[in-house]
């Protein structure tokens, strides 16, 4: 069974029962992911960009766009307009797809993983999940691996407060640390 297919016919009921919502409409769901790559030694590494985007296509499943400085840095030696990091928004099948693959296969990689903080919510019920090497995941080889990228994957809901939220992506299966 698919994340998409559990999301209708498990979590949606849990959630109508749990906050008594009257609409199936009421019920909050996952609107997007959004994968972002930090890549601050570009500025030094001219080939870094070019590398990094050829080894986190194939986990997202889509092309990245680069991201510019939006301010000159002159400590850091930033130039507004310099491309310094990358980015991906996923929707529907490649969501799920992506979602997926972090519960069941990229997660569990992790060495002396004992689940997600719960304190990683905004506020408005969207959760963050930083990510230390990108080589967690199946498709990186990691013998031609060059250099191992961080990535911050944001995980945006539709509902209204992280506690719903929470439960959104507890249900959905997202690991949370046990307390």
């Amino acid at each position: 069974m698919s994340l998409h297919d559990k999301y209708k016919n498990e979590v949606v009921p849990k959630l109508i029962k749990e906050y008594k919502y009257t609409s199936v409409m009421e019920v909050p769901k996952i609107e997007k992911i959004v994968i972002n790559v930090g890549l601050g030694n570009a500025i030094k590494e001219k080939d870094l960009m070019v590398t990094a985007e050829k080894e986190i296509t194939p986990i997202i499943g889509q092309k990245l766009v680069r991201t510019k400085a939006r301010k000159s840095i002159a400590g850091f030696k930033l130039r507004e307009g310099m491309e310094i990091g990358l980015k991906a928004t996923l929707r529907k099948k490649r969501m799920y797809d992506f979602l997926e693959k972090l519960i069941s296969v990229a997660l569990p990689r992790v060495k002396d993983f004992n689940g997600l903080p719960e304190n990683s919510f905004d506020g408005r019920g969207n959760f963050t999940i930083g990510i230390k090497e990108h080589v967690i995941f199946p498709e990186v080889d990691y013998d031609k691996v060059q250099k191992i990228f961080g990535m911050d994957i944001t995980i945006v809901t539709t509902a209204k407060t992280d506690e719903e939220a929470r439960y959104l992506l507890k249900y959905i299966g997202i690991p949370f640390r046990k307390k």
